[in-house]
Order: structure tokens, then C-alpha cells, then sequence
């Protein structure tokens, strides 16, 4: 028998990618620290098909440029694109002692798909989407 059968193969490279798509559920939090970084916050609102007709909740964290793009362009109910990585966050409750896990989505791209009138309610001219990774 042939001892490599047996053996598993790691892939070259693990991978942690996702990509949503919905409309921000509140306006984007910015914070400035005083090493210069900054970073933005919101959650994303992501339906499912029609039949399931249920509501996926993502919170969002983005740093350096696009947290500054985030925090000028995303409004709540922006509808947006997010390419990112998950993160599992946990912690201990104080109140109970059980350990709590949520994911959070740390992205690095936003594209905004809606119209800049519908991102920016003062805009009149209409475009298709805005890529943030060309910014």
C-alpha cells in the first residue's frame, strides 16, 4: 500500500475571506487614536432569499483609508459591498461566567452600491457604485 495515500495534504494556504453585501443598520462610529490610526464601526443588515425572509446582522471594523471612506459615505440604510475577514471575538460575562462568541467582520474594501443620492442624501447626480479600493 502506498504510505502517501494515508496522508493528508495541507492546502498551500488557508483561507478567511467573505463578502457581503445588505445596508448599513446605523451610521458608521469613527474613532482617532493618538498613534494616528483611526477606525470605523457600523453593523450590516444582509436578507436572505425571500422564503427564508430573515435578517443576517454583521458588525463591521475597518481601519486607516477606508475607515475614513466609511465614516464620510456609509449612512444608515446605505446599501454597500464588504470584502473582509472574519474574526471570532470572545469574552467571559461578568453577570453569568459563560464565555460569549460573536463573529466580527474586519473588511478591507467597501464598495458603495447605491446612488451618491441615496448615500448622500445632499447629492443630485446618480452613479452605479464607488469603489473604495481605487481611493
Amino acid at each position: 500500500m502506498n504510505s502517501q495515500s494515508n496522508t493528508y495534504t495541507q492546502p498551500l494556504a488557508d483561507i478567511n475571506h467573505i463578502v457581503l453585501v445588505g445596508r448599513a443598520g446605523r451610521d458608521p462610529e469613527i474613532r482617532y487614536f493618538d498613534s494616528g490610526k483611526v477606525v470605523t464601526t457600523f453593523s450590516l443588515a444582509v436578507n436572505r432569499p425571500a422564503k427564508d425572509a430573515q435578517t443576517d446582522w454583521f458588525d463591521i471594523e475597518m481601519w486607516g483609508k477606508q475607515a475614513e471612506i466609511a465614516g464620510e459615505y456609509v449612512k444608515k440604510g446605505s446599501l454597500i459591498g464588504i470584502e473582509g475577514k472574519i474574526r471570532w471575538d470572545s469574552w467571559v460575562s461578568k453577570d453569568s461566567g459563560e464565555t460569549n462568541i460573536k463573529p466580527l467582520v474586519i473588511a478591507d474594501n467597501i464598495r458603495l452600491l447605491g446612488s451618491k443620492k441615496d448615500n448622500n442624501p445632499g447629492a443630485t447626480s446618480q452613479s452605479n457604485s464607488f469603489d473604495t479600493a481605487q481611493a
